[in-house]
């Protein structure tokens, strides 16, 4: 009895890329072989030709092929046959053919099963390791962007060894340094890294070390230690990560040798004076900065002609003057750093092959021109840091200038000054002993006695005056406050005061004394105008100074003498020091501290200055 065909829906497989459709996963191209399946007999799958078609080609082929054979069987085999025949061979063909046919059918049908779940077993594998490289992948890129950022050497082994863990999935990681490759003669303010490392985790079983170069050069040593054996994959990244590593810390030992060179410039920009010292400190830390074996300023002068005002020849040979070499003439009309021919930098430097031109600008204009010079070409990168190094040094060599012009004008005051006083005082002293000695040698004949009276009188005045320009002579004389420090020249100053003065000085200092040279230059100051009008004034037997520090500087001047009347004097300048009351009290103020004044006629005289520390 035939039944009727129903048309069932046919049940959908499971597609393993449909089950991930809606989650983020990395986009990447697979291809994937298939292992044959074994093929029924006149079933064959050719490779190349996708199972599916297969199986429906099978589909529609296999029944009209079974009929065919059973209709050729009933009809040209049974028939030759006798009944028995026929019954046997009708057990023989259904029992036997239709079971095989069947058995060889399902197992086809399952090793092409068997082969896809293998397929969807290898996709889920290399799914997970294609997964676990992109982790592995984008921990490095945040590396990589994580050690281009620290400014020290401290900083990027912590990220480095933070990064590389995470990277590879070592149990520890440790990042040596050997050293950072400072010269001590180049670089005194610099740490050297010796021996500095980082390490995180525990140690596994398995090492891995990989060496830090770059440019032939070892920097230290990469190590991590794994729980199991690492795979070549994981090698492979180490090797990645050292090659990062060693790039970082070359940028990282450069910029920090940027900052340490800046900072030399820097400070001799604060404490050089002196303009050829100043030039040598100034060129030399940039021609080290760039391993230049020569180097030279030149410097515009007051009619803005440029003039060689340092020069160090490789040989070590320093000198000034000369013609102006074509090349530095170039240079400054262009106003940008500039690189010489063979040629020009050996007119600059004898025996010299490369030269690079640096100007220095001002906001007047052209300041000057810096030349280094060396064997080989100096590397383009370090332009943007000369030229900062350039603009550090016209910042110098403008300071010094101000310096020379304003030192010029103190001395120039300092003379006038010294010229009113000996016109106002010792000269018209003198003048007058020697009108007196005139009268005097007309009274002789006549009044003997009142000769005596006015030689006494012009000896009295003579000797005042030999002793004003003692006087003065001590208090011009230069201290030298960074050779001996404000403790040790205080100590000096007040002993020759009371010896100069024959004045009985008490000296005190007591507590923590800590003061920028500043603030000491100002204290010492206070101090000498202070002992200055003792002399010239107070007309005292004995004077005390205390010098004491806590948390502010305290100088106290203290005398026995005449004392004077504050509202009569407060605003005059002091003859011999050149300073008033007043000048003194805004001195202090202006650095923030305190100045303040106690006398009274016959009851002598306190001062008393104070400075905030640190």
């Amino acid at each position: 009895m035939n039944r009727p065909r129903t048309n069932r829906p046919r049940a959908q497989r499971h597609n393993p890329a449909q089950a991930t459709e809606g989650r983020e996963s990395p986009q990447y191209s697979l291809r994937v072989s298939l292992p044959p399946a074994a093929s029924s007999p006149g079933l064959e799958h050719h490779p190349g030709q996708p199972l599916s078609r297969t199986v429906l080609l099978t589909r529609n082929v296999l029944p009209l092929l079974i009929a065919l054979v059973v209709i050729a069987y009933e009809e040209l085999f049974i028939p030759l046959g006798d009944a028995s025949f026929g019954h046997l061979a009708h057990l023989a063909f259904y029992g036997l053919a239709g079971p095989l046919v069947t058995f060889f059918t399902i197992q086809w049908i399952a090793e092409g099963v068997q082969a896809r779940e293998q397929a969807e077993q290898e996709l889920r594998r290399l799914y997970a390791e294609l997964s676990a490289s992109h982790e592995r992948m984008s921990a490095l890129q945040h590396l990589m962007r994580e050690v281009s950022e620290p400014a020290d050497l401290e900083t990027l082994l912590e990220v480095a060894v933070s990064g590389a863990q995470a990277a590879t999935g070592a149990a520890s990681v440790q990042a040596r340094l050997r050293g950072n490759g400072y010269s001590s003669a180049e670089h005194p303010q610099a740490r050297r890294s010796e021996g500095l490392s980082r390490q995180l985790g525990e140690p596994g079983r398995y090492q891995v070390s990989e060496a830090l170069r770059a440019g032939g050069e070892a920097l230290g040593e990469l190590s991590l230690s794994f729980a199991e054996p690492p795979s070549s994959d994981t090698r492979e990244l180490i090797q990645a990560i050292g090659s990062e590593l060693s790039s970082a810390v070359i940028s990282t030992q450069r910029r920090t040798r940027d900052l340490i060179t800046l900072f030399e410039v820097d400070q001799s920009i604060r404490a050089e004076r002196n303009m050829q010292r100043l030039l040598a400190r100034v060129t030399g830390n940039i021609a080290g900065r760039v391993q230049a074996t020569a180097r030279a300023a030149f410097l515009t002068d007051q009619d803005g002609l440029l003039r060689l005002e340092y020069a160090r020849d490789p040989g070590g040979e320093i000198r000034s003057g000369g013609a102006l070499p074509a090349f530095v003439r170039r240079v400054a009309e262009l106003g940008q750093p500039g690189v010489a021919s063979p040629q020009e930098a050996a007119e600059v430097f004898p025996g010299v092959r490369a030269a690079l031109g640096l100007p220095m600008h001002g906001e007047g204009g052209l300041v000057g021109v810096i030349v280094l010079g060396g064997e080989g070409p100096f590397e383009k990168e370090r332009a943007p840091l000369l030229a900062l190094l350039a603009s550090q040094a016209t910042l110098a060599v403008r300071n010094a200038r101000a310096y020379l012009y304003s030192e010029e004008l103190a001395i120039g005051e300092e003379r006038n000054r010294i010229a009113r006083e000996i016109h106002d005082g010792v000269a018209q002293s003198l003048a007058f002993c020697a009108i007196k000695l005139d009268v005097v040698a007309r009274q002789i004949p006549n009044s003997p006695e009142q000769a005596v009276l006015g030689v006494q009188e012009a000896g009295a005045l003579l000797r005042e005056q030999i002793r004003e320009v003692r006087r003065s002579i001590f208090a011009l004389r230069p201290i030298d406050l960074e050779r001996y420090g404000l403790l040790e020249t205080v100590r000096r100053y007040v002993l020759d005061f009371g010896e100069q003065h024959s004045v009985k000085v008490q000296l005190d200092i007591g507590g923590d004394i800590h003061l920028a040279p500043g603030d000491e230059a100002v204290v010492f100051r206070i101090l000498q105008e202070s002992l200055n009008n003792v002399a010239k004034h107070a007309r005292a037997g004995s004077v005390t100074v205390r010098l004491t520090g806590n948390h502010s500087v305290k100088l106290a001047v203290e005398d026995d003498g005449q004392g004077f009347d504050l509202s009569q004097v407060s605003g005059r300048v002091s003859s011999a020091g050149g300073l008033g009351l007043t000048q003194m009290r805004e001195r202090i103020e202006s650095r923030g501290g305190s100045y303040r004044v106690e006398s009274e006629p016959g009851r002598g005289t306190r001062i008393e200055a104070r400075l905030p520390q640190g």
